[in-house]
């Protein structure tokens, strides 16, 4: 096995994963691994169902040749993972029922990894995870798959994934890569590789668990500042007052931080504060800000839903029977990630009033929506009723600003723009 030149593997070809192994490919020969035959079929066809990557751009660069100079082979099969000599794992780090952090798959894909590895070998982490995290539960399971020696056999890096699903301005290349390695020497190696592609250029930080802290506490920040606003949404709603008017007046000063009310989904927003707050409480600190944020934006789904109710109500809407559209049930507005929407708390607490909700998304997957939450998506807007009780705009998909939300709503029903995406005299409130 001629392994003289850089061969990559990347483990997890989701929104994170298929985009970098795709700018790899074009200089490097890449191996795509991913446990998901589905995926690995569609893929190998030069379908990308998250549409992260056009699927002209990923046929452009599959190969079918386990040889080959540069290419991305795309498979579940672990022995071809033995070609190359750096592994980047860009698997999900989800939260459970109790917000506590879930390593497994973390574990798995390093238990994967290991088995295949070999001495001088790098493995990079792209997770988000706690500080700590890469070298006191990652490496371990390496040590034990493989029977080599950390920072002696094989070596390890962190790289925090910075992707913004949906987001065609801000690709892979173009967002500064933060980087680090396990000894001085790796950590050079590790920012050489990645400035092969990372056309925004590279910050390599003096050790993984800075890297792992910087990653984390990027998300936390948001989390806090859009719970700020949040709060400020409630606080003006009770006194009559306009909050996007109040945050574009606020704005005009120079040092104004620009954020606006709404749900706090997805897969890093939404659950990364959790691991450095389970780090901290490991630590014997109890992050007040950090989890009053996420408490803050955890509500904000049954707020919408509470507030819907009372206005119907106001309007002489009988509750029980009712009917309620929900316009949008991805996380993100433009894009097809329904990965830890809060959409679905506004659904679910409509349903203990006992209302019948329907559920409009043109960009949502029917299929992903009914396994996830159980849910009979409507995909097609013919299929949708003119006599809603209420209308929710949760998402602001492009397609919804072409809609007449008045064409959707009986005479009595109320209409709550959740993203301020509608002019003000269409809606009868918005955060």
């Amino acid at each position: 096995m001629n392994r003289s030149e850089d061969k990559i593997a990347i483990i997890g070809l989701g929104y994170v994963g298929l985009p970098l192994a795709v700018e790899f490919a074009k200089k490097f020969f890449v191996v795509g691994f991913d446990i998901n035959k589905q995926r690995i079929s569609e893929l190998n066809t030069g379908l990308d169902k998250t549409l992260e990557v056009e699927n002209d751009h990923l046929k452009s660069v599959l190969t079918s040749d386990l040889n080959a100079s540069k290419g991305l082979y795309i498979t579940d099969d672990v022995d071809a993972l033995a070609v190359t000599n750096y592994y980047i794992i860009t698997v999900p780090t989800p939260t459970d029922a109790l917000n506590k952090p879930v390593f497994t798959p973390l574990i798995k894909a390093s238990e994967t990894v290991g088995k295949v590895l070999s001495k001088n070998d790098i493995v990079v982490y792209e997770s988000t995870v706690y500080p700590g995290a890469t070298e006191d539960i990652c490496i371990p399971v390496l040590e034990q798959a493989s029977g080599l020696v950390y920072n002696t056999d094989f070596f390890a890096g962190y790289s925090p994934e910075r992707i913004n699903p949906g987001d065609k301005e801000h690709t892979v290349t173009k967002i500064l890569k933060v980087t680090s390695g396990s000894t001085p020497e790796i950590a050079i190696k590790v920012d050489e590789l990645y400035k092969k592609v990372i056309t925004a250029g590279t910050h390599m930080a003096p050790s993984i668990k800075v890297a792992e802290a910087a990653k984390v506490i990027e998300n936390s920040q948001r989390d806090i500042n859009i719970a700020f606003v949040n709060e400020l949404s409630k606080i003006f709603r009770l006194l009559d007052i306009d909050t996007k008017a109040v945050l574009e007046a606020a704005g005009t000063k120079w040092n104004f931080l620009k954020f606006s009310p709404g749900l706090v989904g997805g897969h890093c927003i939404g659950v990364d504060p959790y691991y450095l707050a389970q780090k901290a409480i490991e630590s014997g600190y109890n992050p007040e800000i950090i989890l009053a944020g996420r408490k803050m934006n955890d509500s904000m789904g049954s707020y919408v839903a509470t507030e819907t109710v009372k206005m119907m109500i106001k309007k002489g809407a009988t509750i029980k029977g009712s009917k309620v559209l929900v316009l949008g049930i991805t996380f993100k507005e433009n894009c097809p990630d329904i990965r830890n929407s809060r959409v679905i708390d506004i659904i679910e607490e409509l349903e203990t009033y006992d209302v019948n909700v329907d559920v409009y998304d043109p960009w949502a997957s029917a299929e992903e929506v009914k396994h996830e939450y159980k849910l009979d998506l409507i995909c097609d807007f013919n299929e949708l009723s003119s006599e809603y009780d209420a209308v929710i705009l949760a998402v602001s998909h492009n397609q919804f600003l072409k809609l007449d939300i008045t064409k959707l709503k009986s005479q009595t029903g109320v209409v709550f723009d959740v993203k301020s995406l509608l002019p003000i005299d269409a809606i009868d409130a918005r955060l």
